[in-house]
């Protein structure tokens, strides 16, 4: 296939953001080989102490444990505020600001130095353990973060949900865009498209990484395949998984694979747990299959099963990958050939239908968890549409785009997922909580995508009032522009 551009579509909403920064503090995300994230999933690493490594060394060569990472900044001045850190081995606490950059240099490009705001600051948090920056206080302790997030490999940056950090809340008050944007319906869909095209790009860019990286092509799909099962609450957990029982592992049979997954997971119950004869007897045959393969439970990340459906439950997403993974030719290589045959709207079609196919599994799909009574007639799918649509955009789609193996009309018919609550939020912030979704983004994917992208890089940072929030001027000159002309 010749050389094919997905993303000319992403140009209009690049150009968006270059010209109204996100902010006045930093730019867009710039994604390159050696990084490819904001500083935003850097403070959401510091902020968050499941994904923070515990065993940090600071330029000094001393070791630092963070016993309170501080309070997030959502003003100007330095990113975490009054936070507290032991020195060791000396044992020493030191309380004050922490400031958060990719590189030691961008201290010196944004003239921290002189500025009475980060008088405060007593460590600096980058990413590259690049050399200090000259106009950093030599007082002030430095820590790269690459090295002991690399000895983590089962955290994928990819995934954090960077609209999580910290609570936000959706003001009472109509936002300034939602006039704009409810009287230009047509101006409102070309910009979520455009933001929808540039969150596909960068999710391509991340895969094709990868592969130049020599990421083995099978496990990377397996990786983002489990990753997109475990949905936001447990997308680190499936990703670990996938790292302690790689697919290699797995086999031709779905009982196998299951009972080596939720063993390894610690997730299989005991069969007397369970008050449904069938499930019993079947608990006993996985245990049995589990006791021979000589595995070992996982210290791995918390599974998250409180305030779940129960048809998102880990044990459900696992069952459905054991059937997923077992197929022969790897769902992989059928893929392959689906992409070989079809193309746009029929590739998708065909692929989701490949997916349930194999998710056909009559112990699961008259059940939704071990211990659940059956229902006559009652039917439950180990993927239902909305997954399976999630999928295709979050995983195949940009998979093979990576691979330069699509048509570009597959962009055009993806398939609506279920909204998100950060996908809801920006509808919500855009159009009014009274807006009717078939008009703006429910129609493809690439728009719900587009609302999710405008979320991230506006809504999110600015925060309660829309104070600071460039994007509603910037419509405004659009379309201004647009009328005088």
């Amino acid at each position: 296939m010749t050389e094919i551009n997905y993303f000319t579509a992403a140009e209009d909403y690049n150009n968006f953001k270059l010209n109204h920064l996100l902010n006045v503090y930093e730019k867009s995300p710039q994604y390159t080989r050696r990084f490819r994230w904001s500083e935003r999933h850097l403070q959401c690493i510091w902020f968050d102490g499941k994904l923070r490594p515990s065993e940090l060394k600071l330029a000094s060569g001393e070791r630092l444990t963070v016993s309170d990472s501080g309070r997030w900044n959502l003003e100007a001045g330095p990113d975490f505020l009054d936070a507290e850190l032991v020195i060791q081995p000396s044992g020493r606490i030191i309380r004050g600001d922490v400031e958060i950059h990719i590189y030691h240099s961008d201290w010196d490009n944004h003239k921290h130095s002189d500025n009475p705001d980060y008088n405060n600051v007593v460590l600096h948090v980058t990413w590259f353990n690049s050399p200090a920056a000259k106009t950093i206080e030599s007082s002030i302790l430095t820590l790269s973060l690459a090295q002991p997030m690399q000895m983590r490999p089962w955290i994928s940056i990819d995934d954090i949900d960077i609209g999580a950090y910290p609570h936000n809340t959706l003001p009472e008050t109509p936002r300034p865009c939602q006039s704009l944007l409810n009287a230009n319906i047509e101006y409102t869909r070309k910009l979520l498209l455009s933001a929808g095209y540039h969150r596909m790009q960068n999710k391509t860019l991340s895969i094709t990484r990868r592969l130049e990286d020599g990421c083995d092509r099978e496990q990377l799909f397996y990786e983002e395949f489990m990753a997109a099962l475990g949905y936001k609450q447990n997308k680190t957990a499936f990703r670990i998984l996938a790292d302690k029982v790689p697919l290699a592992r797995l086999s031709q049979s779905r009982d196998e694979n299951l009972a080596l997954l939720l063993g390894s997971a610690a997730l299989l119950p005991n069969p007397d747990s369970v008050n449904n004869e069938e499930a019993s007897l079947y608990l006993r045959h996985l245990w049995d299959i589990w006791w021979r393969s000589g595995g070992e439970a996982y210290q791995g990340s918390e599974w998250v099963l409180h305030n779940l459906r129960p048809n998102n439950h880990p044990v459900r997403r696992i069952a459905a990958a054991a059937t997923l993974f077992s197929a022969r030719p790897t769902l992989l290589e059928q893929i392959d050939t689906l992409c070989e045959k079809y193309s746009g709207k029929d590739l998708l079609k065909q692929t989701a239908a490949l997916l349930t196919e194999c998710c056909e599994w009559p112990f699961w799909n008259s059940r939704v968890l071990f211990n659940s009574e059956t229902e006559n007639g009652k039917r439950h799918a180990l993927l239902g549409k909305k997954r399976i649509s999630a999928i295709l955009t979050n995983v195949i789609i940009p998979f093979y785009a990576a691979e330069k193996k699509l048509s570009t009309e597959a962009f055009d018919h993806l398939p609506a997922e279920d909204l998100s609550a950060p996908m809801r939020t920006a509808a919500w912030y855009l159009f009014g909580r009274d807006h009717n979704p078939a008009a703006y983004y429910t129609d493809n994917n690439l728009l719900q995508q587009g609302l999710l992208q405008i979320y991230l890089d506006f809504c999110l940072p600015a925060r309660s009032g829309c104070q600071g929030c460039r994007l509603f001027h910037k419509i405004k000159e659009d379309l201004q522009w647009s009328s005088s002309s």
